[in-house]
């Protein structure tokens, strides 16, 4: 699912509706890993990772096939149903739990290692905020949070309106908040890259990047006073 508080004309439709559509027509997009996800996550022991609006998939398997077990979630049953058939033909099945979730009727349960929120936006209301506030309240001790939020908008994106505004990442953590203290931000910046939309067009893009850790938990080094 691409999540924000904006809306657009899509009063006839139901955020359900919508992004059945959009997973109908566009079956094999988004089936590769996103690259700021595969880059964060490589070093990485494996461990548990939530994967928020999992769409087509590419994310859940690649960090399955890396050896995490992953909770995806999508609130289109057409993603969540393919993303099954997929882990299943690639024999990560054991390592994937594929849910049918409306994030804006409440959080999925459980405590993870990596919560993934790639292009967390919609054309529909919801309270993006309240959802990533508790995607970072999700965290094991150490575990990351790892937001990607478009920059710019692409000539293949759904919201066209060139007055739209692109939160720096750095305004997106500071609606968060969150302790600094208990979550500090390792990462956030604006990154360029090459992209390519469902139809094979491609266009550079600017994605922004904000990268969080939970520290709760965690034991504080020793000091020479101590």
């Amino acid at each position: 699912m691409d999540a924000t508080e904006n809306t657009t004309d899509n009063t006839a439709d139901s955020a359900h509706e919508f992004w059945e559509r959009h997973y109908r027509t566009h079956q094999d997009w988004g089936t590769r890993v996103n690259p700021l996800l595969a880059e964060t996550a490589a070093p990485l022991l494996p461990g548990t990772a939530l994967d928020l609006g999992c769409g087509a998939g590419g994310d859940a398997l690649w960090l399955a096939r890396q050896g995490w077990h992953v909770t995806a979630v999508d609130i289109s049953g057409t993603a969540v149903e393919r993303l099954r058939e997929r882990a299943r033909h690639a024999g990560v099945a054991e390592r994937i739990t594929a849910q049918r979730h409306d994030l804006a009727g409440g959080f999925p349960t459980g405590r993870f290692d990596l919560v993934s929120a790639q292009y967390f936006h919609t054309p529909f209301p919801l309270l993006r905020t309240h959802v990533l506030r508790a995607a970072a309240l999700a965290l094991r001790p150490g575990g990351l949070l790892l937001i990607v939020d478009h920059g710019s908008t692409a000539p293949w994106s759904w919201n066209q309106d060139p007055d739209a505004h692109h939160p720096a990442p750095e305004e997106v953590a500071a609606d968060l908040g969150l302790d600094p203290t208990r979550w500090p931000v390792l990462r956030a910046e604006a990154s360029r890259r090459r992209a390519t939309g469902p139809a094979g067009e491609t266009a550079t893009v600017v994605d922004h990047v904000l990268l969080i850790q939970s520290t709760a938990g965690l034991l504080r080094p020793a000091t020479e006073s101590e």
